[in-house]
């Protein structure tokens, strides 16, 4: 009977997950929270909430029960008109997403992000070899904000003035998957030539030749996708996949600098930084939360949760998760299986882009592994708070060259 009411009763916590200070670190929280129980209640926001890995990883491979349609922030789109027209990637459901998530993945396919190594590798190898020339660096300004805005926006095809806008608008869209509070008010406030310079990369005659932004549209044309569409879908391309290779990159590289020994075994073995960089997506997940929304009654863990109500996955807590990942589950191993964390997400709404990031942070992550022996702080890292993200404004280092 004690179990029975315990599980009609979830636990709460009075916590904001939004606070500047949870933001920045939150792992204390996410422990409470993992321990509170499968479900928690965080008044706060009026949203049940899930930081296990268990339940986590159900939620986000139930798209049925758990929609992404009525918006994966706090925002419940069936109530609530969303500040910018709805993703047809992340905040769509099937047959809808099906039908445009599949043009996608023909278009960001093995074989086209094959193509794209040799030039990549060409790019890390050349600020590679700048940085470690330095001595010392800044592992966000001068590497991870470098790189991608180097190779990504190529690949798609994005003219090159305006570039600056990208980061901007990337870490706009991410706060706005949170509560109204002043970062995002900030953000928009000022959005007004960002919003339009992401709306004018999307056209068909502002898109180079060849790149995925073409590709799409060519998937316009064949029919696959609708013209109202490909622009949108360019957008996904621009608001995902910058911000979050970025964090990616710059949470590894701090995660290294966290656990030294771990920087010399790649050293010692370059071939394993797609490992490095799976391990530490998972220590310190780049996109560290998303809603979802139940469509009808249903339970999670058995506690009921009543139809409309947002349901908030603690993807960072759930890639930390000791019943998933172990006693050291706190502990960077990049010898780890990290293979199945959800830093990407899961089911069908995973990141489309994946491959791309993938392939960014392996062959700069090689090139720095053949060049640096030593890691190490040059100063205190920098938080850079955001409603969704994990990430930093700075990360000062040395580095001590092969």
């Amino acid at each position: 009977m004690t179990a029975v009411t315990v599980a009609m009763h979830p636990p709460t916590l009075d916590d904001d997950p939004f606070d500047d200070a949870v933001l920045a670190d939150p792992y204390e929280f996410h422990a409470r929270l993992r321990a509170a129980g499968p479900v928690v209640y965080l008044p706060r926001y009026d949203v049940y909430a899930t930081g296990r890995f268990e339940e986590v990883h159900a939620c986000l491979t139930d798209w049925r029960t758990f929609v992404s349609g009525r918006g994966v922030g706090l925002a419940d789109f069936a109530h609530e008109t969303p500040w910018r027209t709805p993703s047809l990637l992340l905040e769509a459901d099937p047959p809808d997403h099906t039908v445009v998530r599949a043009a996608m993945g023909a278009v960001v396919s093995p074989r086209t992000v094959r193509a794209l190594r040799a030039g990549f590798e060409a790019e890390a190898d050349a600020l590679a070899d700048a940085l470690v020339a330095r001595g010392e660096f800044d592992a966000v300004t001068d590497l991870a904000e470098v790189f991608p805005l180097r190779v990504f926006p190529d690949a798609v095809g994005i003219r090159e003035d305006g570039r600056e806008h990208l980061l901007p608008y990337g870490a706009m869209a991410f706060n706005a998957f949170g509560p109204r509070n002043d970062r995002v008010e900030r953000a928009l406030a000022a959005s007004g030539p960002t919003q339009e310079w992401v709306a004018e990369s999307c056209r068909r005659e502002n898109l180079a030749p060849g790149g995925f932004g073409a590709q799409i549209w060519a998937a316009a044309d064949r029919g696959d996708i609708t013209a109202e569409q490909a622009p949108m879908l360019v957008r996904s391309l621009l608001t995902a996949g910058v911000d979050t290779t970025v964090h990616g990159i710059a949470n590894t590289v701090y995660a290294m600098t966290r656990f030294p020994g771990q920087w010399q075994a790649l050293h010692a073995r370059p071939a394993l930084a797609k490992f490095a960089f799976d391990e530490a997506l998972r220590w310190e997940s780049p996109v560290q939360t998303f809603f979802r929304t139940t469509p009808t009654d249903t339970e999670v863990a058995g506690v009921p949760i009543g139809e409309g109500r947002k349901v908030l996955l603690f993807l960072g807590a759930a890639n930390r998760d000791e019943r998933r990942w172990g006693p050291d589950a706190h502990v960077v191993d990049i010898h780890r299986s990290a293979g199945g964390h959800v830093a990407f997400g899961m089911g069908i709404h995973q990141c489309v882009g994946q491959p791309i990031a993938r392939l960014e942070a392996e062959v700069l992550l090689t090139a720095l592994a053949q060049r640096i022996r030593r890691i190490e702080p040059a100063g205190d890292p920098v938080p850079q708070p955001n409603n969704t993200l994990k990430g930093w404004a700075s990360i000062p280092l040395r580095v001590e060259p092969a």
